[in-house]
């Protein structure tokens, strides 16, 4: 779901270097960031959620108490409209596959350059999942998808169209717009989509998209007439 800038974002790390040059950074960009709380474990993001309901959580996978992706759980389970970026230092398959099955916003590793970060960021506040085309890449090996689909081919047109707006966040009603569809259309669509690439749910479908360069973060609205 799209959100206005600036985000407001909670910090969850227990590596007290990395969150503070974290938050430093982010706080060099007031316009896209504002940094409401910071948390060195899975608890303290939970609790620090309930009083602050951030837009955008940075959540670490590895923390003591509870980690990242239990946290996540949690936390989505009560909020699903936050945005969870995950992040780690190295991405492990089970790790990875565990965050995408969850529904997270996003998977990043902490060596991502700060402009694509910022730029990540912008695309969250859109609606887009927060990932870079490597752990794309490995998001659909991890599925079980080669470079080669064939539930691609049973894509039609329209599904494509539909399938595109999806993955770089458009929500059902903005896509019914877009395309001069109902919004129940569009679900339909969707269900079709997920069924013959044998998705779960919308993360996977903007990894699968990215993977495929079917979409970039450019990709918008504008280029249909009623977007």
């Amino acid at each position: 779901m799209p959100k206005l800038l600036p985000l407001k974002t909670l910090v969850a790390d227990d590596h007290r270097l990395f969150r503070q040059g974290l938050i430093s950074l982010m706080n060099a960009r007031p316009d896209l960031v504002t940094v409401i709380g910071e948390a060195e474990n899975g608890v303290e993001a939970i609790e620090l959620c309930k009083k602050q309901k951030p837009d955008l959580i940075m959540m670490d996978i590895f923390m003591p108490q509870l980690d990242g992706l239990q946290a996540a759980k949690r936390i989505l389970e009560i909020y699903p409209d936050i945005a969870i970026v995950m992040l780690t230092a190295s991405a492990s398959d089970e790790h990875l596959k565990g965050a995408i099955e969850l529904g997270v916003s996003g998977y990043l590793l902490k060596n991502l350059d700060a402009n694509e970060l910022f730029e990540l960021v912008v695309g969250v506040s859109r609606g887009e999942v927060a990932i870079t085309p490597a752990i794309a890449s490995r998001v659909m090996k991890n599925i079980g998808f080669g470079r080669r689909n064939p539930g691609y081919e049973k894509i039609t047109a329209r599904e494509l169209e539909v399938l595109k707006l999806a993955a770089v966040g458009n929500s059902n009603l903005q896509i019914a717009a877009a395309l001069q569809i109902s919004v129940n259309t569009v679900k339909a669509h969707l269900k079709s989509i997920l069924e013959k690439l044998n998705l779960e749910n919308r993360t996977q479908l903007a990894a699968y998209a990215a993977q495929k360069g079917l979409v970039t973060q450019k990709d918008s609205l504008q280029d249909y007439p009623n977007g």
